[in-house]
Formats: C-alpha cells, structure tokens, sequence
C-alpha cells in the first residue's frame, strides 16, 4: 500500500470502481459508509440502465414495455443529456443505434457511466479534510480538500502501446474521461452511419463534470477527423491520439 493513501476496488457496471483517499478518513467507520453508499448508488444506476439486463427500466423503454414518464425521473434526465448530444454532434452520437439488422435500439451507456460516477461521488466529498479520486474504468472524478494541496496525477495511456503515457494530468477538482479503442476495441460508433470510428484511437478531455467530458469525449472520438476540431468549438482541453499513433494536445 502507498503510504498514505487508502485504496479501495469493487467491480459494478461491468468494470472495475476504485476509489483512492488521502488525507483524515482512510480507514475509518466514516470513509466505509462513503464507499458504501457510493456503491449502492452505482448498483442502482446498474439496475435502472443496464443494457444486459432484461428487466432494466431502459431495456423496457427500449422495447416500448414502458414509457418515459413511467421510468423513474433520473432516466428523463439520462435521454436529455444524449439528445443535447446528438444535436451537437450533428447526430454522430446518439443513444438511439441500429443493429446490423435494422434493429434500432436504445442504448444510453456513452452517457450512463459519467453521469453515474458524478452521483456516486458525493458521499465521499463529504469527508472532511480527505482527498478523493473515484475511477470508473479510467475515467475518474479528483477532488482535494485543500484547493491549494497537492494534485491528483492521472496518465493518460498512449492506446496503441499500454507500457508507455501519452500525457500526465495534474488534477485538483474535476474530471477526466478516455473514450477509445485500447481495451475494447472499435465499440464507438459513428450513429450517422453505423460504422465503427476508426480515425481516432483515443480522445481524453478534461473537465469540471465527469458527466459533460463522458459524453464529450465519446462524441469527439465517433466525429472521428472531425473530433478535435469539434472539441476546440466547444472550448474543451485534453489530448487526442489518432490511429497513426499522434498525439494532439487540444485546448
């Protein structure tokens, strides 16, 4: 264990939730009850959007079984967030796919998992004189007590060689967020034509919300050549690495 530093990992949503404290509450009744409640909050998130599971309130929606107004009111909040996104994006990011049998479907994931980690975290802002950095398989929420202590650092991963870092991020309060190909493969989608986009192999955008560079992130990567250009319009900061393995500093 680093010295100093509380770890804690618990696998929810499909990936891996860790959670790193510094500073008064590491190992305490208080810092347990955080986590615990940070956990809960992430399997309810779970059970409510899950694409997996069948009984979900967005697989339901999803098939017609129920409508918005008879889901609960954080799924109204979910479709608006993907519909400001898909109008920014002038459509290539959209909760709404079609499978490659025509099939369209309802999937709120490029959203979902952001959204979530911003929720979850709050228990743990709550510990009073205590650093906090909840990730979310690599994207993750920073927050240190004092504005003026020392920073998180996160490495961004070069996604065409894991060994090595693309950039280091000093982070005090905010967000950081990787949409890209490195762990699993071409699952970003241009929604205005279906095919895998394959121009960028990662975008990471930074900012205050993990919700706002989620979805950013994953828009920048489906525009594809258009992605950082999109990114500068929208006054975002962070780094894109295309398939050809440059890296492009963005803001």
């Amino acid at each position: 264990m680093e010295a100093g530093i509380a770890r804690r990992v618990e696998h929810v949503m499909g990936m891996p939730i860790s959670l790193a404290l510094r500073g008064t509450h590491l190992h305490d009744d208080a810092a347990e009850e955080a986590w615990q409640a940070a956990l809960a909050e992430l399997r309810w998130v779970d059970a409510v959007f899950s694409t997996w599971r069948a009984d979900s309130q967005v697989s339901r929606l999803g098939r017609g079984e129920l409508t918005l107004e008879e889901c609960d009111p954080a799924v109204a909040e979910v479709m608006r967030l993907g519909d400001d996104a898909r109008v920014s994006s002038g459509g290539a990011f959209d909760v709404w796919r079609r499978d490659p049998d025509g099939v369209r479907r309802l999937d709120p994931s490029g959203v979902v998992k952001g959204w979530a980690v911003d929720r979850a975290v709050v228990p743990l802002l709550g510990l009073s004189g205590t650093d906090v950095c909840l990730s979310a398989g690599g994207d993750m929420v920073c927050h240190v007590a004092d504005p003026d202590g020392e920073p998180w650092t996160v490495g961004v991963e070069d996604p065409l060689d894991p060994t090595r870092l693309v950039a280091r991020i000093p982070l005090r309060r905010g967000a950081v967020a990787t949409s890209g190909s490195a762990h699993r493969g071409g699952h970003v989608v241009d929604a205005r034509t279906g095919g895998a986009a394959t121009a960028l192999a990662s975008v990471t955008v930074v900012g205050a919300s993990l919700t706002s560079v989620d979805i950013d992130a994953t828009t920048a990567l489906a525009l594809g050549p258009d992605g950082p250009a999109w990114l500068r319009s929208r006054l975002r900061t962070g780094v894109v690495v295309w398939a050809d393995g440059r890296a492009e500093t963005v803001g």
